[in-house]
C-alpha cells in the first residue's frame, strides 16, 4: 500500500473509532510495525496544521484522536441539540480534588471540601469523569476514586503528569509531621 493510501487508512481508522487510539492500537488495527504508524501519524498531522483543515490529530489521554479545530467552535455549535454540560463549582472543587489526591475516598473529599460530596460524586461518576478505583485498607475498606480516560479527554490531557504541581499547605506539612509522630509512637510501643 503506498504512503498516501496508507495514511487515508490511518484517518479512517481514527475518524470511525471517536475516542483515542494508542500506536499500539492503531499497529494492531492497520496491521503494521509502530515505526510506520508513527511515521504515519506525523505525516497526518503535519497535513492538519495547514490553515485550510477544520481537523487537527491530537495525542490526549494515551492516545490519539481526530478533533474539529477550536476556529469552528462556534459554527459547530448549531449542530448539536444535545446541551453541553457545565459543571458547577462544587462539581470542579471535587474532580479536583480527585485529580490531584487519586486514589481518594469519599470521606477525604468531604474532609478536604468540608461538606458532603454524595450528589456531587455522583453525578462526576454519571459523567464517567471520576471512576471507582479499589477500596482502601483502612477501617470499613471505603472506597477509593480516581479520574478517569475521558477526564483526561475533556481536559486535553495526554497524562495526569500534565497536571500542575500543587504546592503543599501548612494543613499537608501538620498532617504528614502528625503522622510521621504516630509512626514513632507506634513504633515505641511495639518495642516496650
Amino acid at each position: 500500500m503506498n504512503q498516501d493510501r496508507m495514511q487515508g487508512a490511518l484517518e479512517a481508522v481514527l475518524f470511525a473509532a471517536g475516542e483515542p487510539l494508542s500506536v499500539a492500537e492503531l499497529a494492531q488495527v492497520m496491521q503494521l510495525e509502530k515505526p510506520q504508524v508513527w511515521e504515519l501519524l506525523t505525516s497526518l498531522q503535519q497535513c492538519y496544521e495547514a490553515e485550510t483543515r477544520g481537523l487537527l490529530l491530537r495525542e490526549t489521554a494515551g492516545g490519539w484522536q481526530l478533533v474539529t479545530k477550536p476556529l469552528f467552535y462556534n459554527m459547530l455549535l448549531a449542530l448539536t441539540e444535545k446541551k453541553e454540560i457545565k459543571l458547577t463549582n462544587a462539581a470542579m472543587e471535587t474532580l479536583a480534588i480527585v485529580a490531584f489526591k487519586q486514589p481518594v475516598t469519599r470521606a477525604e473529599m468531604e474532609s478536604i471540601r468540608g461538606v458532603k460530596v454524595d450528589g456531587v460524586l455522583n453525578t462526576l461518576l454519571d459523567l464517567g469523569l471520576v471512576v471507582e478505583a479499589g477500596r482502601k485498607k483502612a477501617v470499613g475498606n471505603p472506597i477509593l476514586y480516581a479520574t478517569t480516560d475521558k477526564f483526561l479527554t475533556v481536559f486535553g490531557l495526554n497524562s495526569l503528569k500534565e497536571l500542575p504541581l500543587v504546592e503543599p499547605t501548612e494543613e499537608d506539612a501538620a498532617a504528614a509531621e502528625a503522622q510521621a509522630e504516630e509512626l514513632v509512637q507506634d513504633n515505641n510501643t511495639i518495642k516496650e
